[in-house]
């Protein structure tokens, strides 16, 4: 098959990793930077280009889409699926899941649990800080990616200061609880297929809430309990993707879904879980090729 992977990064790890194991699997595979493509409407049909010249002869991609690059990315992704091109992950899926409220919403109608989070209301702050008791705060934008845009407050007072201030910059935001029992750790089930194909522990470092790896996190490799497979599973779907990072908290309720990634690193959880998830991507590109 024809696959390409739509990635402005062919030297980072995941991008490569991907490519090797299409190679391996004896499939024409190619990089395109999804800022290079054209995009048109021919004749009543979509037609893609890129740097100059039509691309029509692809049986699927696999989205890499960055943050900085999410709008005209999705565009792309809609484009080939308009071309009847087979991605691992849906256009909507990608925009769902980069707008933290919006993938909050679409859980919410599935009925999976999150931490207690509300959209802030630009004129009831403190009616708002109140329902939190006191208790720590976390203040997130509403797009972000490795941890950024993450700030813990110690208690609604200190919230009230930093939240005035996004306001006053137009920057939007959601208040969610913290739950203090997970320790700063989190966990990361990767997804393929409806299939739990890696599953590891992060840890943040000492003086740091956040358990990115990126932020200078730990991993370990953990088995999930058959609650935690469940939930991530569920959420993959209630997001419609078929390849994705599902973050998730152990808190003393269950475990409470934190975050969903439409294009989530590789390098970390392979190399802490000895999996190859790339394989199993590729593997999903196959069985869905012959459908």
């Amino acid at each position: 098959m024809n696959i390409a992977i739509l990635s402005r990064g062919e030297t980072l790890y995941s991008t490569k990793s991907l490519l090797n194991a299409g190679e391996a699997r004896n499939h024409s595979m190619e990089i395109l930077d999804p800022s290079l493509c054209s995009l048109a409407i021919e004749n009543g049909k979509a037609a893609l280009y890129f740097q100059g010249e039509l691309v029509d002869d692809l049986d699927a991609i696999i989205p890499r889409i960055g943050a900085s690059n999410t709008y005209f990315g999705t565009t792309v992704v809609r484009h080939f699926e308009a071309m009847k091109v087979f991605s691992v992950v849906s256009s909507e899926g990608i925009a769902n899941s980069r707008n933290k409220w919006t993938c909050f919403q679409v859980l919410s109608k599935h009925t999976i649990p999150i931490p207690r989070t509300l959209y802030a209301s630009f004129y009831e702050f403190e009616e708002q800080l109140k329902t939190f008791k006191g208790k720590p705060i976390i203040i997130k934008l509403l797009e972000g990616t490795h941890g950024e845009g993450v700030i813990l407050s110690e208690n609604p007072q200190n919230a009230l200061a930093t939240i005035e201030t996004l306001n006053a910059a137009g920057v939007k935001f959601i208040l969610q609880e913290y739950i203090e029992e997970a320790n700063g750790a989190d966990i990361r089930a990767l997804v393929v297929d409806g299939v739990v194909v890696a599953a590891m522990k992060r840890k943040s470092k000492a003086g740091e809430f956040r358990s990115n790896l990126h932020r200078g996190g730990t991993s370990e490799l953990i088995e999930l309990t058959a609650t935690e497979e469940k939930i991530a599973l569920k959420a993959a779907k209630a997001m419609g993707l078929g390849f994705c990072g599902i973050d998730m908290l152990q808190s003393k309720n269950g475990p409470l879904v934190l975050e969903i990634n439409s294009t989530p690193g590789l390098e970390g959880i392979e190399n802490t879980s000895g999996r190859n998830v790339s394989k199993s991507v590729i593997g999903y590109i196959e069985r869905n090729r012959k459908k």
